[in-house]
């Protein structure tokens, strides 16, 4: 029997012992730009479309294979009920409820109606799928859909029977990130249809850029059925924004109106990424479109050329059987005649029945690069095993051969799909097909280019995305293969230009974040990549100007070649020699009264002391080591408490002698020379042992001083301890303080030749430059620290070389008549 549409649809139909349902938009809405339609929307009119009519000839043609295959479920026929939705989901409801239905009819009267319906094929968008799969799953009907890819179809709690040989939108969401990481693009656009494919898909995209760090600057909304105001509106936001690259994750059927529009328009300069949707549809792919268009590029699915379609194709003949549904259509379509004429239908130029198909050159015969169509047939042969596992059974006898197991009658929806659930072939062309735990497919998809060749539109493969080894994702692609709208150069897609080294990014207030500023790294830091951030330099490290690189931080510390350095080498050497001179000028007239009388013993320790203290400032010029460091405090420590303990010796004795003339007062006999000796020797020896618990217990030690500078590491000396250095310049205030307060008790004591008044102004001297030193000290920064410390040192040993022998030299050699006994006495 034939088995007429509950609804009037238009179908196509075939008696057979295991029925399947086929939905496919045979029709589509109509054309936007038709010009009725611009002036006043008229109601819905669909056209014919010749890409979704040899879909449903692939689902003829792959059962007419099977019903002939002696291997694939021998004698037993498939037939199937073929009706088209118009690509709407209120006629797809309608066509699943006329499939719905003939299985209660043949419960009603068997002879007259199909047998039960035991799977079905659809459809073509997901919004129509989601309404066929959410009718089907109570009836527990499988479905395979072959162009329906939103990833919410994976669901199985709402879907259990939802299958599909093309790849879900999780897995073309992830590869069309991928892709526009690749090219480094991070401003783009987004047009996505005003149904479950385009907002599920837009939002799976978003998901995986987000990550990525781009971002979307708008989203427009189109669908077939908008008025134009709509898309007008989108148009002027691609027109306004500075976006030169535009996702579209849109059916091609809804993203036709807009195409149109931007081209009218004449919009250009706009790098295209498509969806699989549209990518290949013959529709767009024209020369005129490419003027906007131009160097599209997208994913689709695995192409394979399928030879004995085309016979079967141009075999189609309205003569055959006028009533079938659709060819009348097709008919008029390709031959530009209409065979309802002769009928009585029509309006259209009356066909002679002399048309033939056989040379026709129409992309609709071209079966080379099919890819839907081929998810078609995938979809009848997935079915189809599914079916023979579920029918035939292997025996144990030796030649393993097959029995019948369940009667064609009694098949259950129910079993179809557990048997979907665990199909698993390779098909005649070499592919493994099976669906996974969700339904889906394995995700393969290739990377075709849109380029003009020969005058036509050619889609061009030129990559492959697809696994890894590793589990992830691998994309590869042919850069040199491809042709963008800008020729070779790939087209820009950011907001900002990427930051060149040496700058960071800088968010703009109100703006997205790939919209910024690009402003110099932060001193201490660097970008020498064009990361959005930048790093800190290691610890002994600086940025350089650019702040691209890092550089080693300057060494700072007090050197011989610095002209601080060389100026206090040469007043170290100037003291010094200077330190000689009066001891060689003592050492010449060490016979005469005023020598004698300054007690030659200790002026030349002390003079020799004087000289070890000039020699002092060498330890502390030049890059610090461990032993300049342990030497410069003690020698400094140790030559300063001999020279004041030379000074205080001699104080003493000057208060003794001018003392003793009081009576009874033998103070003079308690300071003789060896007195003098072991007051040198004690007091030097405090110091000598202070200064050996320090070296033995936490002695100075070389360091690098960080804080004090950013760009520069000041190498100085760790006193170790410091209250140890604290003890060593304590010590030697005292012996200082001492000396002072008994040289001006004995400053006006009377005679020609009184030394306290000038050692009272050499410790004065002294007193003052060491108080001064202390917060000079503690405020100069790096290498002047020990600047002030050597000046300090220099400041009071010729304080006291110009105090106490410079009047004794004056006298010694400009004034020899001052230098005899009786004047000294």
């Amino acid at each position: 029997c034939k088995q007429l549409g509950t609804f009037g649809m238009p179908s196509l139909s075939r008696r057979g012992d295991i029925m399947i349902g086929g939905i496919f938009p045979v029709f589509n809405k109509q054309d936007y730009m038709n010009p009725s339609y611009q002036a006043k929307p008229s109601p819905a009119k669909c056209i014919f479309d010749l890409r979704a009519f040899r879909w449903t000839q692939m689902m003829m043609f792959a059962i007419d294979e099977i019903n002939n295959s002696n291997t694939l479920l021998p004698n037993v026929s498939l037939g199937y009920q073929i009706y088209d939705s118009c690509a709407s989901p209120t006629r797809t409801l309608q066509a699943t409820l006329t499939l719905l239905d003939g299985q209660k009819k043949e419960e009603e009267a068997p002879q007259a109606c199909y047998p039960p319906l035991s799977a079905v094929i659809a459809e073509s968008g997901s919004s129509q799928s989601i309404a066929v799969a959410g009718l089907l799953g109570p009836f527990h009907v499988p479905m395979v859909s072959y162009f329906s890819t939103c990833a919410c179809l994976s669901n199985k709690r709402k879907y259990p029977t939802f299958f599909r040989t093309i790849p879900s939108d999780y897995h073309q969401a992830k590869a069309l990130a991928f892709l526009v990481k690749r090219f480094g693009w991070t401003w783009i656009g987004a047009i996505q249809s005003d149904n479950d494919y385009g907002r599920n898909g837009i939002q799976s995209f978003t998901e995986e850029v987000q990550k990525m760090g781009v971002c979307l600057a708008f989203i427009g909304t189109v669908l077939r059925t908008y008025p134009r105001n709509k898309i007008l509106k989108v148009v002027e936001t691609i027109k306004q924004s500075d976006v030169k690259v535009i996702l579209a994750f849109v059916p091609e059927g809804d993203l036709y109106p807009l195409m149109q529009e931007v081209v009218l328009q004449n919009i250009t300069g706009i790098q295209w990424i498509a969806s699989e949707a549209w990518i290949t549809a013959a529709r767009p792919s024209t020369p005129e479109n490419f003027q906007s268009f131009g160097g599209a590029i997208g994913y689709v699915t695995r192409k394979m050329a399928i030879p004995k379609l085309r016979d079967f194709l141009v075999n189609i003949r309205p003569t055959l059987d006028p009533e079938v549904g659709f060819v009348n259509d097709f008919w008029e379509s390709m031959v530009g005649c209409d065979p309802r004429l002769k009928y009585g239908a029509g309006e259209s130029r009356a066909c002679t029945g002399n048309e033939t198909l056989d040379q026709s050159q129409n992309p609709f015969f071209n079966v080379t690069e099919l890819r839907v169509t081929y998810n078609v047939h995938k979809a009848v042969y997935a079915i189809a095993h599914s079916l023979h596992e579920l029918i035939f059974c292997k025996t144990q006898s030796p030649d393993g051969a097959s029995s019948l197991c369940v009667n064609v009658s009694q098949i259950e929806p129910q079993q179809v799909t557990n048997y979907l659930k665990k199909v698993h072939f390779i098909n005649s062309f070499g592919e493994m097909v099976f669906f996974d735990e969700n339904g889906n497919p394995p995700p393969s998809y290739d990377i075709v280019n849109w380029q003009l060749i020969g005058g036509r539109v050619q889609h061009v493969t030129v990559g492959h995305f697809g696994p890894a080894p590793n589990g992830s994702y691998e994309l590869q692609i042919k850069d040199n293969d491809i042709i963008w709208h800008t020729g070779k150069l790939v087209p820009a897609g950011f907001c900002s230009a990427i930051c060149p080294v040496g700058k960071r990014k800088a968010q703009i207030k109100g703006r997205a974040v790939c919209c910024f500023d690009c402003i110099p790294c932060a001193d201490g830091t660097i970008a020498n990549t064009t990361a959005s951030d930048c790093t800190p330099c290691p610890e002994t490290y600086w940025s350089s100007d650019l702040k691209d690189r890092c550089i080693p931080k300057e060494m700072e510390f007090l050197s011989y070649r610095d002209t601080m350095g060389i100026t206090l080498t040469a007043l170290s050497l100037c003291g010094a020699c200077l330190a000689f001179v009066v001891m060689a000028v003592f050492a010449r007239f060490r016979d005469t009264p005023v020598v004698k009388a300054n007690n030659s013993e200790l002026s030349s320790l002390l003079l020799l002391s004087l000289l070890l203290c000039f020699l002092c400032p060498f330890a502390f010029i030049g890059r610090p080591t461990a032993s300049s460091c342990m030497l410069r405090h003690t020698a400094f420590g140790v030559t300063f408490a001999l020279c004041i303990s030379c000074v205080l010796g001699k104080t003493m004795v000057v208060v003794a002698v001018f003392r003793a003339n009081l009576p009874n007062n033998n103070m003079a006999r308690k300071f003789g020379p060896a007195q003098q000796r072991a007051i040198v020797c004690l007091c030097t020896a405090v110091q000598i042992l202070i200064c050996s618990l320090w070296l033995s217990l936490k002695p100075p030690f070389p360091e690098q001083n960080l804080r004090l500078s950013n760009k520069k590491i000041i190498l100085e000396c760790n006193p170790g301890s410091e209250t140890a250095f604290y003890a060593v310049l304590g010590y030697i205030g005292l012996l200082s303080a001492v000396c002072f307060m008994l040289a001006f008790l004995a400053r006006k004591l009377p005679d020609n030749f009184n030394e306290a008044k000038f050692i009272t102004f050499s410790m004065l001297i002294f007193c003052a430059v060491w108080l001064t030193f202390i917060p000079a000290y503690v405020s100069s920064p790096g290498k002047y620290t020990v600047a002030v410390e050597i000046f300090a040192i220099l400041s009071s040993t010729f304080g006291l070389l110009a105090c106490i022998f410079v009047p004794k030299c004056y006298i010694i050699l400009l004034k020899p008549e001052r230098n005899t006994r009786r004047h000294v006495m």
